[in-house]
């Protein structure tokens, strides 16, 4: 039952935070949805922007293209990332951290460094493409709809490997032995018993995947060709400031917000209905399979891992070779790294500037509003509670447009500077420093806070001195995974950067664009040498063996 509104410091701390959320988060969506709505010549309210969208077949087949591709990337992430934590739970698989980390870099690494890989390997003057010509043989092609779904599916099944392995691991072994004493045993036991019981977080772990796949802005750019999807239509009617197309583009920001927003409502729906808790008195047994079918799982294992880390493997490799112009040649050379730390030093110093920018604000905000939402329980907490969900529902190239529609002209003109794009790394980061510090702050007890109190100090002091610091380890593991997010981020900063704020990511996506594969493989290493350090750093401030989500 929640506790009688009370006025004090944290009723402050609640008005601060619906006005920031109202702010940055809600009025950015009143804007593009006002504009969506709006003439570009009169200024008069219209539907003709949506009209255009459904009438053209050439717009509303972009919308048909996301469903298509994000359908198929989520059954496929979904059938592996459940096969994969299956058998990483249930059986002894050699190497199994470093299997379990490939895993997690692969997931973390951004999805277009991904698909800028596959190019120099199967594009049409790729590595493996020239191979396989030079046998006569034609290398099938990676651009359009298969190379998304190539990309995107091995970018994302670790989402669903992440959710499920932990499910797994709090289903009681009294269960399955129940089970088997019936004569359940098998592929039947897995259906009849296991599946069910993972049900929610299988689903939860594929709206993860939808949103993901949906969103994702890099990867149809960079490899889509004509297989255009409406985040990549979006963009491209946006920044061609030609007539109405500001207006028409925010249009069809609109519909995608309300696509995922239904999609993310059903899915909650779903889970509602179906959820449960589980506790694990007694965990599965880990099996250990033998003869053939231990070298298939094996083989199966290590195979899937090594497609996931090519992108990461080809990017070290092709940075260090020589360049000419932006052909690779025989030879090694460091010139590609001369080259960024000289005419793309800028880049590399804002991704690190702004996301640490990001990263504090994000510390402060995630400690503060999860201990309103867990603590101190009102309608306005609710509401903040509510707000703190949008992140997963605004993609980020819809994202960028909002703040860019908002933000645009006075009273407060953000456009264009390094504040717009600090603001949209928290917005989009802010929920996994959020989960990770609420989880933390239903494993304390409200009695250490209370007899802090009852001794004098202030409900202030006490959150400073007593559970702040009971929540830092908790609060800092999702302020890292939010800070190697935010590094790579490309989706809201392509539309929100200039000059003078361009970040790796969006260097990156423009060095491809422009060919220039030797730098854009040079920022690629940093990115994923970077991300390799800040893993280990979390590993080590949150004493784990794993991520969980």
């Amino acid at each position: 039952m929640n506790k009688k509104f009370q006025w004090d410091f944290w009723a402050w701390i609640t008005l601060l935070s619906i006005v920031v959320f109202g702010l940055f988060l809600i009025y950015p969506l009143f804007s593009l949805f006002a504009s969506a709505f709006e003439d570009a010549s009169t200024g008069a309210f219209t539907m003709s922007n949506f009209t255009l969208f459904f009438e053209r077949k050439y717009y509303y087949q972009s919308m048909i293209n996301s469903f298509s591709v994000t359908a198929c990337v989520t059954v496929l992430a979904v059938v592996i990332g459940t096969a994969l934590a299956y058998f990483m739970t249930l059986f002894k698989v050699r190497g199994k951290n470093i299997v379990e980390i490939c895993i997690i870099i692969s997931l973390l690494s951004p999805p277009f460094i991904g698909a800028y890989s596959w190019i120099l390997i199967g594009g049409r003057s790729g590595i493996l493409t020239q191979w396989m010509a030079s046998m006569g043989i034609d290398f099938p092609s990676i651009y359009g709809f298969a190379g998304i779904l190539l990309v995107l599916t091995l970018k994302l099944y670790p989402f669903i490997y992440l959710y499920v392995a932990g499910a797994m691991k709090n289903i009681d072994s009294a269960l399955i032995e129940a089970a088997e004493s019936l004569g359940c045993s098998g592929i039947k036991k897995v259906v009849t018993i296991m599946l069910p019981l993972i049900t929610p977080t299988i689903l939860a772990g594929a709206l993860m995947v939808f949103m993901n796949a949906m969103a994702d802005f890099g990867t149809p750019m960079l490899i889509g060709e004509g297989f255009n999807v409406m985040p990549v239509m979006i963009y491209s009617e946006f920044i061609n400031e030609v007539g109405d197309q500001a207006n028409f583009a925010a249009a069809m920001a609109a519909i995608m917000v309300l696509i995922t927003s239904t999609i993310f409502m059903l899915q909650k729906y779903v889970v509602n209905k179906k959820s449960f808790t589980m506790s694990s008195l007694r965990p599965l047994p880990v099996g250990e399979m033998k003869g053939i079918k231990n070298v298939i799982m094996h083989v199966c294992i290590y195979l899937l891992v090594a497609l996931s880390m090519i992108p990461q493997m080809v990017v070290i490799y092709t940075s260090f070779l020589k360049t000419n112009g932006a052909i690779f040649v025989d030879g090694y050379s460091l010139d590609s790294y001369r080259t960024i730390f000289g005419s793309l030093g800028t880049a590399i110093s804002n991704t690190y500037l702004f996301s640490t920018a990001a990263m504090a604000m994000i510390v402060f905000l995630g400690m503060t509003v999860a201990y309103l939402t867990t603590r101190k329980k009102s309608w306005l907490t609710d509401i903040i509670d509510t707000l703190t969900m949008f992140p997963y529902i605004i993609p980020g190239s819809v994202l960028g447009i909002t703040l860019l529609l908002a933000f645009n002209d006075d009273p407060i003109l953000l456009s264009g500077t390094a504040i717009i794009i600090i603001i949209s790394l928290v917005i989009r980061r802010l929920p996994y420093t959020l989960r990770s510090s609420s989880a933390i702050l239903y494993q304390l007890s409200p009695s250490l806070e209370e007899a802090s109190i009852s001794l004098g100090a202030s409900p202030l002091k006490t959150f400073f001195k007593v559970t702040a610091v009971m929540m830092l380890p908790g609060v800092m593991s999702g302020a890292i995974i939010s800070w190697i997010t935010a590094i790579n981020e490309l989706s809201s900063s392509v539309i929100l950067f200039t000059g003078a704020t361009k970040t790796m990511s969006v260097a990156i996506y423009t060095e491809v664009i422009r060919a220039s594969y030797g730098t854009a493989a040079a920022l690629s290493t940093i990115l994923t040498i970077t991300t390799i350090t800040a893993m280990v750093i979390f590993f080590k401030v949150s004493g784990r063996r794993d991520v969980t989500l």
